[in-house]
């Protein structure tokens, strides 16, 4: 799968298309206009750039996604996981918590976690 980079509006946009999936692009316009002040060919030139990053698919006016929202964060995380701690998941959740307590409820899910996708 390709790598696919998103700035924060288009990230944002992705959200609402993921929120109200399948969404006509004349409902994306009315959306985008009040969220954003876009006029309508700005919204329709962030659906071609995202459609022309693999993300979504526009048919006959109807806007999916490709990859969903949990799919497309989880390669974000990954990705940076591995481009700024060499892949190492302990020395992410190191830097994560330094100087921050984890409550119970928190350090028992990581444990859980760990426990699912740990080696028997």
């Amino acid at each position: 799968m390709q790598e696919i980079q998103l700035g924060e509006i288009e990230s944002r946009f992705a959200d609402i298309i993921w929120e109200r999936e399948p969404v006509s692009s004349s409902e994306l316009v009315k959306i985008c206009s009040a969220e954003f002040g876009w006029a309508r060919t700005t919204t329709h030139n962030v659906i071609r750039k995202l459609v022309a990053k693999g993300l979504i698919s526009n048919n006959k006016g109807t806007v999916t996604s490709l990859i969903s929202r949990d799919k497309f964060y989880s390669l974000q995380t990954v990705r940076f996981v591995n481009d700024s701690f060499e892949g190492s998941l302990p020395a992410f959740i190191a830097a994560f918590t330094k100087g921050k307590r984890l409550s119970s409820e928190e350090a028992a899910e990581i444990r859980k976690l760990i426990d699912e996708v740990g080696e028997d």
